[in-house]
């Protein structure tokens, strides 16, 4: 069902102070072409009357949305008025906008999306393609995690690296931050823990710095500090750090130390997901990490 408004928007002769006449354009542009590429059957409206235009008309669009044709009409012709967070959302759940469009048609309009409609579930899921490119990275060990360090994908190579069998952890507990603070085999794998933990907690400040007060990134912070003393401390420290390409020392009970370069490659850089593979830096390294896979 589409998202319901109790009123009517208030219109008005100026346009907001950061809207400008082509960004009014621009939205109502895009507005025309989303409407008139949707199909009306699709979303059960009758096939009354003759369309002399193909899609749905404006008054479809404003029945969907709950707001007046008028309004609608005013918005869709580049006209300056005024609209609210709440009716832009409702226009985009009625024009049937992906979450690409639902961006693109808020930022003609100047405005932050609402944290409703840019946060993801907790457990998001790995396409079959990135999942491929995991496995055939083996045995170079990688994963695939999230602005948020969830742990979205990894490859066998990866759990032989930290000893744990991540399959056998809960998804909503699969996160590099929070394992490290609580799995005793994962901690174990990281060789220099006085810099790796407060590394990993000014990676996280500073990530959600553009993320304050949105609902997931304050659960998982608020997980954080429930599970390790070690945790808070280091937060009250405000340090922040970036991510970068480095070597990491991890140290493993059958083959010993191991210095890998790690390097990050982001697949989608607005969202944060990013890959991260592990590869050897010398002739030791290399050999440990091939007997891990042949083990």
């Amino acid at each position: 069902m589409p998202h319901q408004l109790n009123s009517t928007p208030t219109l008005s002769q100026q346009a907001p102070s950061h809207l400008e006449a082509n960004s009014t354009e621009e939205l109502g542009s895009f507005l025309r072409v989303r409407r008139e590429s949707l199909d009306p059957v699709h979303l059960g409206l009758p096939r009354s009357g003759r369309r002399r235009t193909p899609g749905l008309r404006r008054e479809d669009v404003a029945a969907l949305a709950d707001i007046g044709i008028t309004w609608y009409t005013k918005l869709e012709q580049g006209r300056p008025i005024r609209v609210s967070a709440k009716v832009l959302s409702a226009v985009a759940i009625a024009l049937q906008c992906s979450d690409v469009e639902t961006a693109h048609l808020f930022a003609l309009a100047g405005m932050k999306m609402p944290t409703n409609l840019t946060e993801r579930p907790a457990c998001e899921s790995l396409s079959a393609t990135s999942q491929m490119i995991l496995d055939h990275l083996n045995p170079i060990p990688a994963l695939i995690q999230n602005a948020r360090f969830d742990i979205l994908g990894y490859n066998e190579a990866y759990c032989r690296l930290v000893n744990v069998d991540l399959a056998k952890i809960a998804k909503e507990d699969r996160n590099c931050i929070y394992l490290a603070m609580t799995n005793p085999n994962w901690r174990a794998s990281l060789a220099d823990w006085d810099d790796a933990m407060p590394r990993m907690v000014a990676l996280f400040r500073a990530a959600m710095a553009e993320h304050l007060h949105e609902p997931l990134w304050e659960q998982q912070l608020q997980k954080f500090m429930t599970a390790s003393a070690e945790f808070r401390n280091a937060w009250q420290r405000y340090e922040v750090r970036g991510i970068e390409n480095q070597v990491k020392r991890f140290r493993h009970p059958r083959v010993g130390a191991l210095d890998l370069q790690q390097t990050n490659w982001w697949s989608a850089p607005k969202n944060g997901d990013r890959l991260m593979a592990y590869v050897p830096v010398d002739e030791r390294s290399r050999q440990g990490i091939q007997q891990l896979a042949e083990e």
